[in-house]
């Protein structure tokens, strides 16, 4: 994966305090809520290009569901 690029962002104080709550109840970093919702601003625009990959997964791995019955 290539280095992920580093952006300075002048926000408003009321906007950034409106944003970080936002990511705060999603669970989400501020910096991963913006791109979150620059990324579907593209998407809904058509413009995101087609050599962007998927956001990282950080955190805790998902729960593995049990195992299906293999007896069919």
């Amino acid at each position: 994966m290539p280095e992920r690029k580093k952006v300075l962002l002048r926000l408003d104080p009321a906007v950034h305090d409106a944003l970080a709550r936002w990511a705060g109840q999603e669970l989400r970093s501020t910096n991963a809520q913006i791109e979150f919702l620059l990324r579907r601003a593209l998407n809904d625009a058509g413009r995101m290009p087609t050599e962007a990959e998927d956001i990282p997964r950080r955190g805790r791995p998902r729960k593995q569901g049990p195992p299906e019955d293999s007896r069919g």
